[in-house]
């Protein structure tokens, strides 16, 4: 008879689609190849001798790349359907990067980085539509949190994986990361049939009749608050090991332990907490609270002792707080689409993300070089705070069911 923690695992995964299995067995092995991206900064500096500014816009040329990338990727998806462009962006980002590794003068690695970046990050709202098309009500957010599992699980297998091959040779990561993409496109032509959307005439009018993404008022109050978490969100991977190096003097080891238990708690915990979660209440409800969640914790960064025990806490926390909030906003977005405009709401949802990467360090830069890190982290706790209220303040006031933005009045 199994114990009740292994039923309670085996009731997390069960039900799931064979093809939300197979998206994110294609997922872990994208990931499972990201390489070059973590690397590009020191890879340019100490084997291109590029300079710190130099480095610096090609990773900005990375960030202003992605977000052009996420609105095309929708765009294309409700053109031409998420599956042609899942395979086209990931036989096109393959090639390129193996290109990448190729180029050795600032103008051409910047130039081949945006381009990458635009074809990369295509992919991810195709990847949204697929998750939630071969998904029903019931799965749908354990679908989303199975396909985050994967990324975390290729991610850690990339950082470390990475790690030791460009102690060999920097030019290897160019490969592994180019032939990953291309091997998780061929799985996805093997194992997965071409998508076939068959719609009645009473679906194709009431697609008709649908908000467009643009003109849901929720949904761009949504996005709004979604950019803002997701700049305090990111500081915790930008800034925070710099200050736990600068401010609590730890080790390159243990600061690197904690960014790995991050990912390692999100495998163990959440496909169970959420399939204990979802349905019990609001979708919001939860948002909220992981994201208030997330603000304590930069509280706690400033009042708590300085040790690694309260690192080990505070990644803790922050982990709960993005499993509590995360795969329920997939959820929200996607309650508010169909298949005709899915893709346009996943790319404006995707280049939320994408922003908040490029303004997160700029603005964290800022706080700090005048007000230090005891500041970020008051200022960060008060826009969670913020975000927080704002989610309760939705839940509060909003269907479940997009609205035009002349309705968003009636929100505020």
């Amino acid at each position: 008879m199994l114990t009740p923690v292994i039923q309670s695992y085996k009731n997390a995964y069960y039900g799931l689609s064979k093809n939300s299995w197979y998206l994110s067995l294609v997922m872990l092995i994208n990931r499972s190849g990201t390489m070059v991206v973590p690397f590009m900064s020191v890879y340019t500096i100490q084997k291109l001798h590029f300079t710190v500014i130099q480095s610096g816009w090609v990773m900005a040329f990375f960030g202003i790349g992605a977000f052009g990338g996420a609105f095309l990727g929708g765009k294309l998806t409700d053109k031409i359907g998420f599956y042609d462009v899942q395979v086209g962006a990931l036989l096109l980002g393959g090639i390129q990067f193996i290109i990448l590794g190729y180029q050795h003068s600032f103008i051409s690695i910047s130039i081949l980085t945006f381009v990458l970046s635009i074809c990369n990050e295509s992919f991810r709202p195709a990847n949204s539509a697929a998750i939630a098309h071969y998904a029903d009500e019931t799965t749908r957010t354990r679908s989303y949190s199975l396909n985050r599992l994967a990324v975390n699980l290729g991610w850690a297998v990339g950082g470390g994986l990475g790690g030791f091959l460009a102690s060999i040779n920097y030019h290897l990561l160019f490969w592994v990361d180019g032939c990953t993409n291309i091997l998780a496109a061929i799985l996805l032509l093997k194992l997965m049939p071409r998508s076939q959307i068959r719609k009645s005439v009473k679906d194709v009018l009431k697609e008709a009749k649908s908000a467009a993404a643009h003109t849901d008022g929720v949904f761009l109050i949504f996005i709004i608050l979604n950019t803002l978490f997701s700049c305090c969100f990111f500081e915790f991977f930008i800034t925070q090991p710099v200050f736990y190096t600068i401010q609590w003097h730890l080790g390159p080891r243990f600061i690197g332990f904690l960014m790995a238990l991050n990912g390692i708690l999100i495998v163990a915990v959440e496909m169970v907490l959420v399939h204990k979660l979802d349905g019990k209440r609001h979708p919001l409800t939860y948002i909220s609270a992981g994201v208030l969640l997330t603000g304590i914790t930069f509280v706690f960064l400033n009042i708590l002792p300085h040790n690694a025990w309260i690192a080990v806490l505070i990644v803790v926390m922050i982990t709960f707080g993005e499993i509590i909030a995360m795969p329920f906003m997939n959820s929200f977005w996607v309650s508010r689409t169909n298949n005709s405009n899915r893709g346009s709401y996943a790319a404006i949802y995707g280049m939320s993300w994408s922003a908040a990467q490029i303004i997160a360090p700029a603005v964290g830069a800022r706080i700090i070089t005048y007000g230090g890190f005891d500041s970020l982290w008051w200022v960060f706790a008060a826009i969670c705070l913020f975000v927080s209220v704002g989610y309760y303040i939705m839940r509060k006031r909003t269907t479940s069911k997009p609205i035009t933005l002349n309705a968003v009045e009636n929100i505020l």
